[in-house]
């Protein structure tokens, strides 16, 4: 199987709600201009596998890398955004599934004394390039291998600069799934921003009775209560189309500084992603 194969079948099985119909697979890592959120935060991925900067003068937090070809993207929009992609200091996960991994080894090309933050159980995995997935086997999932150098808990706080990221250890699409919160400063006012990891259940996982990996099932249901739990003005995730990037991305473009503001989207999307989890397990454990 080839990596384009490969890609191909996990985005038809990465998206299988409502929301994911309106992009096609092909259209994961088109190149997009980078473009600012709020205040020192900035989005450097592609058209939806997801990158975000956070600049201090300390140097430079990515979060995501996207698969390899993005992690080519966030390097040229750094420069772009007229920064040094050799500041970047810290590398943060939301999972270790290839489309948001394998750019990290291209990142670390131009920044190669950046530190790759991620949690105990998604860690290794990427350290192993995509191999021990215990759902996601075979070469079209693995990628060049990156070193964790700190293993992130629970409730963890990064700090640099002035930035201060909590982490938030959401599993059932994969097993250390994280979610990241923090305060963001947005058209002057400070909001509290959040990187959704990821919700969606694969198709082929198992629920209930039998499972995927031991532990998905309850991993999700404490997932779905720690989400509807945070804080979340500022909505974002690891696919862009978790939270409608490309029209807020326009309205910024003209002018609509706050346009990343969405509690009410974020409300509805995790409304409506558990309503998805809780059929497949009723379906799946009549």
């Amino acid at each position: 199987m080839t990596r384009i194969s490969g890609t191909a079948a996990f985005a038809a099985a990465v998206f299988v709600c409502a929301a994911a119909a309106a992009q096609t697979p092909a259209d994961w890592a088109t190149p997009i201009k980078p473009f600012k959120i709020g205040d020192n935060l900035y989005y450097v991925g592609s058209s939806d596998l997801t990158a975000f900067l956070f600049v201090t003068k300390a140097g430079l937090i990515v979060l995501d890398g996207g698969e390899a070809a993005t992690g080519r993207q966030v390097v040229a929009n750094i420069r772009t955004l007229g920064f040094d992609p050799a500041q970047v200091k810290i590398l943060l996960n939301t999972h270790q599934h290839f489309d948001h991994a394998a750019g990290f080894a291209e990142i670390r090309k131009a920044a190669p004394n950046a530190k790759l933050y991620a949690s105990a159980a998604d860690g290794p995995i990427i350290a192993a390039g995509g191999k021990g997935d215990p759902f996601l086997k075979g070469k079209a999932y693995e990628y060049e291998p990156v070193p964790v150098a700190k293993t992130i808990q629970d409730g963890e706080k990064v700090t640099l600069g002035g930035w201060t990221l909590t982490a938030h250890i959401t599993g059932g699409h994969t097993a250390g799934c994280t979610t990241w919160t923090f305060p963001v400063t947005v058209a002057g006012k400070v909001r509290q921003g959040l990187v959704h990891c990821s919700s969606s259940v694969l198709p082929g996982y198992k629920l209930g009775k039998t499972e995927t990996y031991p532990g998905i099932t309850a991993a999700y249901e404490k997932s779905f209560a720690t989400w509807k739990a945070l804080p979340c003005e500022v909505f974002l995730g690891s696919h862009g189309r978790f939270f409608g990037m490309a029209a807020k991305a326009k309205a910024v473009a003209a002018g609509k500084a706050d346009a990343f503001v969405d509690p009410a989207g974020c409300k509805a999307f995790y409304a409506g992603q558990e309503a998805a989890f809780r059929a497949e397990l009723k379906k799946q454990n009549p």
